[in-house]
C-alpha cells in the first residue's frame, strides 16, 4: 500500500511530463488525487475493504503500525496528516483544471508534474519510520514545490522562489544535523546508534541528554523553518504572496502539516527521554513569538495573499503552543491540524480567484469583491471567520481545546498572551478582508457601465470552495467517530491519555 501510494502518483508524473497536451495533462491531477484518497481511506481503516469478514492477516498488512521495524509504516499521526493533505489535495487537484483552463497562455508541464511529485512525497513523509528518510522526504517537499512559486514567471515570483529555496535549504541543513545529533546521542551511553524511529524510542530514557537537548534545538529550527515558525519564518509573505492561490493552498495546508509531522516525531522521543519540562519550554516561547509577530505583520496589510502567509505563521505558533502545552491540549492540537489545513486551502482558493478577477492582492484596487465575485468573496469572508476562531467553524473548536489545556495545567499567563494574539490578529486581518470585500468594484465605481475583467466564478473554482467549506463547518459542528479516534490515537501516541 505504502509503495503504491508513492509510485502512482509519480509514474503519473512521468506521464504528465511525457503528455503534449496543455489541455489534457491537469485531468491527470483529480484521477491521482482520486485513487490517493482512496488508498489513504484503506490505509487507516482496513476495514473498509473487507469489514467484519476481512482476516486479520489482511488488516495487518493494511495497518502500517503492525510493521514492526520497517522503514515505511503508518503511525498515528502519520494517518492524521496523510489524511488532511490528501483531502486537501484532492479539492486543489479539482481547483487546478479549472483553473488551468484560465491559464492557457502557459505551459502547464511543470507546474502538473511538480504538484504529481508533491503528492507522492508527501506520502513517504508519511510513511518513513527512519529519521534519516524522512529528512530526504521533507527537502524532496521543498524541491517538488519551488517550481510551482514561479508559475507566473515574473520578476517578484522568481525573487520569492529563490528566497523559499535558500532559506528552506539553510532550514533543512541544520535539521540534518539535529537528525545525526540524535542518533550520535546513544554513543556516550554506550547503546547502539540508529535512525530508525522505534530503535530510538526504544533506548530513549538512555541517551545522552546534551546531544538530545542540542538536537532538539537544530530540529526545532530546522523543521521550524519548514513550518514558518517566526524569526524563520521570512520566507512565507514571498512565496504565499507570489504563488497561484493553489499553491498557496498546497504549502500552507500541506507542506506545513508534513514538517509538523516530523517535529512531532521529534518531540515524542525527547518526551520517552524524559525531556518534557525542556521541549515544553521552548515550544510555549516559539509558539507565543509566531502569534505576536503575525498579529503585529498583519495590522495594515495592503496585500490580502500576504495577510493570509502571516496568519499562516500565527497558526503555526498555535500547533507549537499546543505542543508545548501537552497533555488536556494535544487532542486540540492534533485536530487544529486538520482544521487549519481545510481552513486555508478555503481561504487561499478563494483568494485566488479574486486575485485572478482584479489583477492585483492590493486593497487599494481590490474592493467591492461580493458584487464582482459574490460566491468566492462570500467564501473568502467566511474563511477570514473561520480562521480567526469564530464559531461555529472547525478552528474555533480546536483553539478553544488548546487554550482549555492550557488553562488546565496552571498556564494562566501563556492562555492571556495567546488570546490577547488571536484578537489582534483578528482586528488586522479584518480590516483587510472587508476592505476587499465590501464597496463597489474600483472600475464599476469610476466609470458605471464599463466592463470588468472577464473573469467570473466558474463550476471548477467553486466546487472545491463548497466542499471545503463543508468540512470546515463539520469539524465545528461534530466530529466523526474515525476521525475522533485517529486523533484519540494521535494524542496517545505522543505520550499523553485521549
Amino acid at each position: 500500500m505504502a509503495l503504491a501510494m508513492m509510485l502512482l502518483p509519480l509514474l503519473l508524473a512521468v506521464l504528465a511530463a511525457a503528455l503534449p497536451s496543455n489541455r489534457l495533462r491537469p485531468l491527470l491531477l483529480p484521477l491521482a488525487a482520486a485513487a490517493h484518497l482512496g488508498m489513504t481511506a484503506l490505509a487507516i481503516w482496513p476495514a473498509l475493504l473487507a469489514p467484519a469478514a476481512a482476516s486479520s492477516a489482511l488488516a495487518a498488512a493494511l495497518d502500517g503500525t503492525a510493521i514492526g521495524g520497517s522503514w515505511l509504516a503508518l503511525d498515528a499521526p502519520g494517518k492524521l496528516v496523510l489524511l488532511v493533505v490528501s483531502v486537501l489535495f484532492f479539492f486543489c487537484s479539482i481547483y487546478c483544471v479549472g483553473y488551468l483552463r484560465h491559464r492557457r497562455e502557459r505551459s502547464n508541464r511543470v507546474f502538473v508534474t511538480c504538484l504529481l511529485v508533491f503528492l507522492g512525497v508527501v506520502s513517504l513523509v508519511a510513511w518513513a519510520q527512519h529519521l534519516g528518510l524522512m529528512w530526504v522526504a521533507i527537502e524532496a517537499t521543498t524541491l517538488s514545490t519551488a517550481p510551482l512559486i514561479y508559475f507566473n514567471r515574473s520578476k517578484h515570483a522568481i525573487e520569492a522562489t529563490w528566497k523559499y529555496l535558500l532559506v528552506g535549504s539553510v532550514g533543512i541543513a541544520l535539521a540534518l544535523l539535529g537528525t545525526f545529533f540524535i542518533a550520535y546521542s546513544a554513543l556516550p551511553a554506550g547503546l547502539e546508534p540508529s535512525m530508525m524511529l522505534s530503535d530510538v524510542l526504544r533506548v530513549a530514557p538512555g541517551l545522552s541528554k546534551p546531544w538530545l537537548r542540542a538536537a532538539f534545538v537544530l530540529l526545532l529550527v530546522g523543521y521550524g523553518t519548514k513550518m514558518g515558525l517566526a524569526p524563520m519564518h521570512t520566507w512565507k509573505p514571498d512565496a504565499y504572496g507570489e504563488a497561484p492561490g493553489v499553491v498557496g493552498a498546497i504549502l500552507a495546508g500541506g507542506v506545513t502539516s508534513c514538517a509538523f509531522l516530523a517535529f512531532s516525531r521529534v518531540y515524542h522521543v525527547c518526551m520517552a527521554a524524559g525531556e518534557g519540562a525542556y521541549v515544553s519550554r521552548l515550544l510555549v516561547f516559539m509558539g507565543l513569538l509566531s502569534m505576536a509577530v503575525a498579529g503585529l505583520s498583519v495590522i495594515g496589510q495592503r496585500d490580502f495573499k500576504r495577510m493570509l502567509a502571516y496568519s499562516s505563521v500565527e497558526h503555526m505558533g498555535i500547533l507549537a503552543l499546543g505542543l508545548g502545552i501537552g497533555g488536556p491540549a494535544l487532542f486540540g492540537t492534533m485536530l487544529h491540524v486538520a482544521t487549519n489545513g481545510m481552513t486555508k486551502g478555503l481561504l487561499f482558493l478563494s483568494a485566488g480567484n479574486i486575485h485572478r478577477a482584479y489583477a492585483s492582492k492590493s486593497t487599494d484596487e481590490v474592493r467591492g469583491a461580493l458584487r464582482r465575485l459574490p460566491i468566492s468573496a462570500a467564501f473568502f469572508l467566511l474563511g477570514f471567520l473561520a480562521i480567526t476562531g469564530s464559531p461555529p467553524f472547525g478552528p474555533f473548536v480546536s483553539e478553544l481545546s488548546i487554550l482549555s489545556g492550557a488553562f488546565d495545567t496552571g498556564r494562566y499567563v501563556e492562555s492571556a498572551i495567546f488570546l490577547a494574539c488571536l484578537l489582534v490578529v483578528f482586528l488586522g486581518m479584518a480590516k483587510t478582508v472587508l476592505k476587499v470585500v465590501q464597496g463597489r468594484p474600483p472600475v464599476e465605481a469610476i466609470s458605471p457601465g464599463a466592463t470588468p475583467a472577464p473573469y467570473r466564478d466558474g463550476l471548477l473554482t467553486v466546487l472545491p470552495l463548497v466542499g471545503l467549506a463543508a468540512l470546515v463547518i463539520l469539524l465545528g459542528l461534530f466530529i466523526p467517530a474515525p476521525l475522533a479516534d485517529l486523533l484519540n490515537e494521535s494524542v496517545a501516541y505522543l505520550g499523553a491519555r485521549p
